[in-house]
């Protein structure tokens, strides 16, 4: 398999696709999303930047994804309540 390294210049204009744009690390062979920690592949050294080929963070892709607690949480502060 090749080598998946990203150049450092370009990895530092890289950006989520998603609408809150944020930085993107590289993790192995994948870039994931510093805000929503959605996974996208890197495919013959090219990063895939794709929301369709991009493996969601936990909450989903972008603002609303890192603004949403899992429905455990939300079901806790709900019980929680006088």
């Amino acid at each position: 398999m090749p080598d998946p390294m990203i150049d450092a210049d370009l990895l530092a204009i890289l950006a989520c696709p998603s609408d809150d744009h944020a930085p993107l690390r590289l993790s192995g062979e994948t870039l994931v999303c510093t805000h929503c920690a959605s996974v996208f592949p890197i495919r013959d050294g090219i990063p895939v930047l794709l929301i369709d080929d991009a493996t969601p963070g936990p909450n989903g892709i972008g603002h609303a994804a890192a603004s949403e607690a899992p429905a455990s949480e939300t079901a806790a502060a709900d019980s929680a309540a006088p």
